[in-house]
């Protein structure tokens, strides 16, 4: 479990501002967080809750302004892609399929977790059916 307390500060640009999503990008983010944040309860913080109800402030901000999100969330291998977008990492890749951006640790991956699947699929099906078309009957 993250206590997020112990987690590091949110990045800021050279510039001192924090980075900032587009409207796409923003929209995954509010998917995510509702899927996966454990603090976010039917569009509250409780993290932030006081006595009173708080708005999750990164579901409604186009900045990455929470560290829970940032060091957790876009950790995890539903928010990778979200991440390489944002950041713009260095390790950023565009599938070969889509043209979404993904971080790998792999130096051989060519497809998003989203395509990935697909495309292995179609892959083991074209082995199959030319396996199968040197074999005489």
């Amino acid at each position: 479990m993250f206590h997020i307390k112990e987690l590091p500060p949110v990045e800021r640009r050279a510039d001192g501002s924090l980075y900032r999503m587009d409207a796409k990008q923003r929209r995954e983010a509010v998917r995510l967080i509702r899927g996966r944040c454990s603090y976010y309860d039917s569009g509250r913080c409780l993290y932030l809750d006081r006595g009173e109800e708080v708005p999750c402030p990164q579901s409604i901000s186009y900045s990455v302004c929470c560290k829970f999100f940032r060091h957790v969330l876009l950790k995890d291998e539903a928010g990778r892609g979200l991440e390489a977008e944002v950041f713009r990492l260095a390790a950023e890749r565009r599938c070969a399929v889509c043209g979404r951006a993904f971080s790998s640790a792999s130096n051989n991956a060519k497809y998003c977790p989203a395509c990935r699947a697909a495309v292995q699929r179609r892959q083991k099906a074209d082995y199959a059916r030319k396996r199968r078309a040197g074999v005489e009957k």
